[in-house]
């Protein structure tokens, strides 16, 4: 499906830039990177996109073989962090060094379904046009393929966390989410932000909308975290998501900024004096 039927011929990319950029960030998946990159490659296939890589202090060939999808003519962007920052930070690096007008984050473990991209954008696009704030797009894990004790963990935290900040997603841990590059640069960013994306657009005045997507086995390798070491720093982290969320949030600009016109400010008088300074006369002429 080209991106002229998924989106409509006058949805054109702001800032000249692509449509949308993949943001993927990673540590250690040197296996997944190739196949991972033709999958999200193919599903795009007719949309203007970037892939936005940022590598989080990997150790292995990680590095390597991002260099060679970019040499075999991927549209791959590479950023790495000097150490281990977390996924959090590799979120937000990748989305401020993005291109695109939206941003489409998963895992590069390959269990997130680059297939769900191009229904997720479209409806993204739908839902803003119906106005009421900020959209994110958040993915909903169907038939998970991970062991019970990680979905029994997934459940209960689930549970929790959706009593306490009451933002209504099943699945806030899935790691395919759309939303506006812009959206998200004006939410609060902090370690571990990743698992509250839906509070804080909320938090904003924006939506979320959980749709089902696809779930697979680990391409390669093994997950960087367990359910020990989510439970420690998930407490810790929804105590403090309960204290953003009742705190300042800041104003929001009711319409457009209203400035005078260009030419107006083009022929506002300049006069150069002997020491080189502009001087303005435009009060001079008012008087």
């Amino acid at each position: 499906m080209t991106e002229a039927q998924l989106f409509g011929s006058s949805l054109t990319p702001l800032n000249d830039g692509p449509l949308i950029s993949v943001v993927v960030p990673v540590r250690n998946e040197a296996p997944n990177i190739l196949p991972l990159i033709g999958e999200i490659r193919a599903a795009l296939s007719g949309i203007s996109y970037e892939i936005v890589y940022v590598d989080d202090g990997s150790t292995d060939e990680t590095p390597a073989r991002l260099r060679q999808a970019l040499a075999e003519g991927a549209p791959l962007r590479i950023i790495r962090h000097k150490n281990s920052c977390g996924q959090s930070a590799g979120v937000i690096t990748g989305v401020k060094h993005a291109r695109g007008t939206w941003i489409a984050t998963l895992d590069g473990d390959g269990q997130n379904d680059p297939a769900s991209i191009p229904e997720m954008l479209a409806r993204a696009q739908t839902e803003e046009r119906s106005g009421g704030g900020p959209i994110l797009i958040a993915g909903w894990r169907q038939k998970r393929r991970d062991t019970s004790a990680k979905r029994y963990g997934s459940r209960i935290a689930n549970k929790v966390r959706a009593s306490i900040l009451k933002d209504d997603t099943p699945d806030t841990g899935c790691g395919l989410k759309v939303f506006r590059r812009d959206a998200f640069i004006d939410i609060p960013h902090f370690d571990h932000m990743h698992r509250f994306l839906p509070a804080l657009f909320i938090r904003q005045g924006g939506r979320v909308i959980s749709v089902a997507v696809n779930h697979r086995h680990r391409m390669e390798g093994v997950s960087n975290y367990n359910n020990w070491q989510r439970l420690k720093v998930g407490i810790v982290d929804l105590a403090g998501m309960y204290w953003l969320q009742r705190r300042w949030r800041g104003p929001q600009i009711d319409g457009q900024i209203i400035e005078p016109p260009v030419a107006a400010i083009a022929r506002r008088p300049v006069e150069t004096t002997s020491s080189g300074q502009n001087v303005d006369l435009s009060g001079e002429l008012n008087t």
